[in-house]
């Protein structure tokens, strides 16, 4: 296999490996990666000699960073088509990672955000390091939760997972675990061992030796103060409560929330809120391909990437400027029926014609 190529796929003792590589770029996801690796688990879910499926990243930094949004930046520029089509067979990877028949092992080691979540969160055998550095960080960006992540955050224990997406920070395994983003925690050091393991021993006796009890998280500390302050109506009130904390975890929620993009942060609330009454994963990808789609019109998303990665001033210049300015309409605006819309089959993971 090309060690240049930006998906490795191969297959050792039954075991099918998909390996991100694109290191330099964190393993950040492009549009041929998510082809490849819905072409791989479909030959492999029909193929008896393979018994388990592992997704890994190359290098030390992380798994995935997320979507290529450098890419989406220029596509949204020109039109956003482009980004239509990626999110479009993104999504579909997602909801087919969450109905997989086989065990599907994700290495969720190092950086893990946004689109990188959405190939491992959805596996059943979902596994965390002390290195772990998880995150859907989109409001930062003027960007809204995706890839599935909206479902998780609205069944989070409490009201974490508002917390999580309102701020866009980042947290560790054990919270990973705690929020349902993950399952079990094997040290860095065991990774090549567990995986050897799965290889030679089958996943479930590979976690069973590897898998051990995670170190305190973060989060659990806070859930009084977060659970009382994320109950707000709005984002704004949200952020008032937040302030009137004494803890001084509590001020640099509000601080974060403050510096997002009003429109992205009132969206999110209203799209989390929504998909816990969602029944299904595919549902919940359908109501964010719209959402997506709506962002990729909007001048919040093109303005972030622009501070963070084009010219890295990281100084955003929102609009609506204030979340006083977002309006009930500028939110519903987001959640319309898009054409063409994201559909699904229910035998597989294919589109609807």
């Amino acid at each position: 296999m090309d060690q240049n190529e930006d998906l490795l796929v191969t297959v050792r003792g039954h075991v099918g490996h998909l390996t991100l590589n694109r290191p330099k770029a964190i393993n950040s996801l492009t549009h041929p990666m998510v082809t490849e690796m819905t072409a791989a688990l479909t030959a492999w879910e029909h193929d008896d000699d393979v018994h388990a499926v592992v997704v890994s990243g190359a290098g030390d930094r992380g798994l995935c960073a997320g979507g290529d949004i450098v890419a989406i930046y220029h596509s949204a520029k020109a039109g956003g088509a482009e980004a239509r089509q990626f999110w479009h067979d993104e999504y579909l990877l997602n909801a087919y990672i969450g109905r997989y028949p086989k065990p599907y092992v994700a290495l969720m080691n190092g950086i893990t955000m946004g689109g990188g979540v959405g190939i491992s969160a959805h596996g059943d055998v979902r596994v965390v390091t002390e290195a772990t550095k998880m995150a859907m960080p989109e409001v930062g960006i003027g960007f809204v939760p995706d890839v599935g992540g909206t479902r998780i955050l609205a069944h989070a224990p409490g009201l974490l997972g508002l917390h999580a997406a309102l701020t866009g920070a980042p947290f560790g395994g054990a919270d990973a675990i705690a929020m349902g983003f993950a399952d079990h925690y094997v040290p860095h050091a065991d990774l090549a061992s567990f995986v050897e393991a799965i290889e030679s021993d089958g996943v479930d006796r590979a976690v069973a030796t590897f898998a051990q009890e995670p170190p305190a998280g973060e989060l659990a500390d806070h859930r009084e103060w977060i659970d009382r302050c994320y109950a707000g109506e709005s984002v704004a009130g949200i952020v008032d409560a937040l302030r009137n904390e004494e803890d001084p975890a509590a001020t640099k929620a509000a601080d974060l929330i403050s510096s997002r993009s009003p429109v992205a942060l009132s969206v999110t609330l209203a799209a989390v809120r929504r998909a816990r009454s969602l029944s299904s994963l595919e549902d919940v990808l359908q109501q964010e391909f719209r959402v997506s789609c709506a962002a990729l019109r909007s001048h919040d998303l093109v303005e972030g990437i622009r501070a963070q990665v084009i010219d890295k001033d990281r100084n955003p210049q929102w609009n609506p400027a204030t979340l006083d300015a977002v309006t009930d309409a500028d939110v519903e605006a987001y959640f319309q029926r898009t054409d063409p819309d994201l559909t699904f089959q229910t035998e597989t993971h294919q589109e609807q014609p």
